[in-house]
């Protein structure tokens, strides 16, 4: 039997694709799931029960003496519904009355001028505090665990301020507009990416959904020349540091036609790999020996609609095609949300230790 491995060698080996002690694997719950879930174990760490990969987490802080951006005059006269709350970005968040989806309304929605994305209040990020990251990296390293930071979305945090309909508008009519707050927004992420990359973290996490379940949302070239463009210039930036950190990207939908281009950027990690969205094992083929797939399982089909047997035959599926020597992680390729059977997440777990296990 191969000595125990830690979730840090197991996840070096998955990346650079030889075959490590386990396939890592991971879920995320609704909190009405979560809840009913920690009731079903008896007990509130869900991730040590089932053993899910757990990274520990970092993040760039706010320095206390800085004080909290204002954005009141924005929802000055705005009636907003009970409940509702303003996200650190400035967008107010509305709870649908349906688990954990809300609706969001955007402070610069009805914008006039290209001043107003420029004016708008945005954290410089230069001077945050990331010297408390690396001890952590250090200590989380010892123990054999695997450090990530979220570095942030562009496209998406940029519709969420503008509003979705007009942002896209921008995209065509206003370009000008639109790329004024990507670029700041862009430069958040340099800041919090190159903190990652100093700090000597192994994964830094990124992301946009900017694809539908057929097809990108709007053109490539708009993508390539506003979105793309950017992580790229992010994901350099921390490669230059730390030329081993690992990129992971996260985009729902058919984004096929563009994941050279990401490969081409720098991008490791992909996720979610939606199996009702791609041709996978065209993927695989084509960047199999240098992307690592982070998903896979179906939060469309298998999980919510199909059985336990049909769990574990999809994650033995997954393995013997991807995972034998490396490159894969396993997970459902979103949040689970309340439909999804216990028997079905017990049986993910079940088969994922059991079946990805090369100890």
């Amino acid at each position: 039997m191969r000595p125990m491995s830690s979730d840090l060698e197991d996840f070096w080996a998955t990346c650079q694709h030889r075959r490590g002690g386990r396939i890592l694997y991971s879920a995320s719950f609704t909190p009405d799931l979560q809840r009913r879930l920690c009731e079903h174990i008896g007990g509130r760490d869900i991730a040590a029960h089932y053993g899910f990969f757990s990274p520990v987490r970092v993040q760039v802080r706010r320095p206390e003496a800085l004080g909290e951006l204002d954005y009141s005059s924005y929802w000055d006269g705005v009636e907003l519904p009970e409940g509702t709350t303003i996200n650190e970005d400035g967008v107010a968040q509305v709870p649908s009355g349906f688990y954990h989806f809300y609706k969001y309304v955007s402070p610069l929605r009805d914008a006039k001028s290209i001043g107003e994305m420029e004016n708008y209040p945005l954290d410089d990020m230069s001077q945050w505090d990331s010297s408390y990251m690396g001890p952590i990296v250090d200590d989380a390293h010892a123990r054999g665990l695997v450090v990530t930071g979220f570095a942030g979305h562009m496209y998406e945090t940029a519709w969420q301020i503008r509003g979705y309909e007009q942002f896209l508008m921008d995209m065509i009519e206003r370009p000008s507009w639109a790329e004024c707050l990507l670029e700041r927004i862009a430069r958040q992420n340099m800041v919090r990416a190159v903190a990652f990359a100093k700090a000597g973290v192994d994964r830094i996490r990124t992301g946009d959904d900017v694809a539908n379940q057929k097809a990108m949302m709007f053109a490539p070239r708009l993508w390539r020349k506003m979105i793309h463009s950017r992580w790229a210039r992010v994901w350099a930036a921390a490669k230059r540091i730390n030329p081993n950190v690992q990129i992971w990207y996260h985009s729902d939908g058919n984004i096929t036609e563009v994941i050279g281009e990401l490969v081409e950027a720098g991008l490791d990690i992909l996720n979610p790999v939606q199996p009702e969205c791609l041709d996978i094992d065209a993927i695989h083929a084509r960047f199999g020996d240098r992307l690592t797939f982070d998903g896979c399982v179906g939060t469309q089909s298998t999980m919510p609609f199909g059985s336990p047997a049909d769990v574990r035959r999809r994650v033995k599926e997954l393995i013997d095609k991807y995972g034998r020597n490396g490159g894969l992680m396993i997970a459902p390729t979103h949040v689970l949300e309340p439909e999804v059977p216990i028997a079905n997440i017990e049986a993910f777990a079940e088969v994922c230790g059991e079946y990805g296990s090369f100890r």
